[in-house]
């Protein structure tokens, strides 16, 4: 008889929806993360959080700050941990170039958008973003909710 496979899980850690809300992305990079033995246990445990982190780029290297991976009961017994520690963000350098070179433009910034599995790495969708003012937010938010609607009337038109 033969061995069942397990049910293939999302890939996806964390998202970051607060980022497309108050951002327009126009670009977007995967990076590798180097990771403690610990926050992977607690990635695969889904215990991320990536709302408030953002992209630093400093001396030709890219840092992740204010991500918060709680750490597990079984790990933080034994071991110091710092759930928000910056962490390094691994990217070749023509990447690292384009980052540096967008983010010293007005108004652009660099923010980790998702955190996901890729096999069995974790990796960061990491995003040049431009701010959005407040009527940009609306506009976004009516166009959603025109698209909804859009939905509900054709759903109820074919039936």
């Amino acid at each position: 008889m033969a061995a069942k496979k397990p049910k293939q899980q999302s890939s996806t850690i964390a998202l970051n929806k607060r980022a497309r809300h108050e951002y327009h992305i126009s670009e977007k990079f995967e990076a590798g993360l180097v990771l403690h033995g610990w926050e992977v246990k607690s990635l695969r445990a889904g215990k991320a959080q990536i709302v408030d982190s953002y992209v630093l780029l400093k001396d030709g290297e890219a840092w992740l700050i204010g991500t918060l991976i709680t750490p597990l009961q079984t790990v933080s017994t034994h071991f110091v941990s710092d759930p928000t520690r910056t962490r390094k963000l691994l990217l070749n350098s023509k990447e690292l170039g384009r980052l540096l070179e967008a983010t010293q433009q007005k108004g652009y910034t660099c923010v980790c958008t998702a955190l996901y599995w890729k096999k069995h790495l974790v990796k960061a969708e990491i995003c040049l973003a431009q701010g959005k003012q407040l009527h940009d937010k609306r506009d976004t938010e009516k166009e959603r909710d025109w698209d909804r609607q859009k939905q509900r009337i054709l759903r109820e038109h074919n039936k």
